[in-house]
């Protein structure tokens, strides 16, 4: 079975949740993002690995044409929801099914480390990109920068221990990773900067449905009852607990912009 649709089956099973209680926390990443792109309605932007289309929404409001691909038919169906004048496909980020020199800019946020390959989705990216495009990747910086990768790691011990090399939420974050991809294929790193993600739950249920929405929590739930799962979350925010029921997380992310 290939990574898009191990991938795919895993991020369609709470689709919701994922939209209303994990996405939006990427939206200083996002606005960061944006101010530096200053696009117009001359550029046509690739959302790869939209989502459920966030970041779609916020570039759709510059003027801008976008066109978003996922391979999760689960968060498809909210993107086209949010935005239904645009064309949202089911697609993988190793075969774009567009001509060269298509697109102004491609961007990629949370997206790039659950390919089955960067280099091959990072090289199918450049072809699509036009000479002068701009390339973009929004992904976790390292674990211990984040209090999310506790949360994470909190599910990953009800998995059984992945394979070398294996996607996943951290599987790019490591000094260097993506610049020297990036150098190999001869794409340009133009900016590159860490943003803080703070994640705020007003509740534990909410902190646990936002985890919930994870293809890792969907994964674990191949091997354990749901109610296993949700516990396991529930125990690992008990220490990020302020006050009252309220549930904060600091999370970093680190982008990178790269011209073509």
């Amino acid at each position: 079975m290939s990574t898009k649709t191990i991938q795919g089956k895993l991020w369609s099973v709470a689709p919701q949740y994922w939209a209303q209680h994990f996405e939006p926390w990427f939206t200083p990443m996002y606005k960061k993002v944006l101010d530096q792109l200053h696009l117009t309605a001359d550029h046509l932007v690739l959302d790869a690995g939209c989502g459920a289309g966030l970041f779609s929404s916020l570039a759709i409001k510059t003027g801008a044409g976008l066109i978003g691909i996922d391979a999760a038919p689960g968060l498809l169906e909210v993107a086209r929801l949010r935005n239904p004048n645009n064309s949202f496909l089911e697609e993988d980020l190793e075969a774009m099914p567009f001509k060269d020199n298509n697109f102004d800019v491609v961007a990629g946020f949370n997206s790039f480390q659950y390919a089955g390959s960067f280099e091959n989705a990072l090289q199918e990216a450049k072809r699509v990109l036009k000479p002068g495009g701009r390339l973009v990747i929004g992904i976790w910086d390292k674990p211990e920068m984040s209090d999310g990768s506790v949360v994470l790691k909190s599910i990953g011990s009800l998995l059984p221990p992945p394979p070398p090399g294996t996607p996943g939420p951290f599987a790019l974050s490591e000094d260097g990773r993506i610049e020297s991809v990036l150098e190999r294929n001869g794409l340009k790193l133009t900016y590159k900067t860490v943003v803080a993600c703070p994640f705020l739950y007003a509740s534990l249920a909410d902190g646990v449905k936002s985890f919930m929405g994870t293809g890792p929590a969907a994964a674990a739930i191949n091997h354990h009852e749901k109610h296993v799962v949700e516990e396991t979350i529930a125990k690992s925010l008990q220490p990020f607990n302020i006050a009252d029921d309220f549930h904060f997380l600091q999370n970093h992310f680190l982008v990178f912009i790269a011209e073509n």
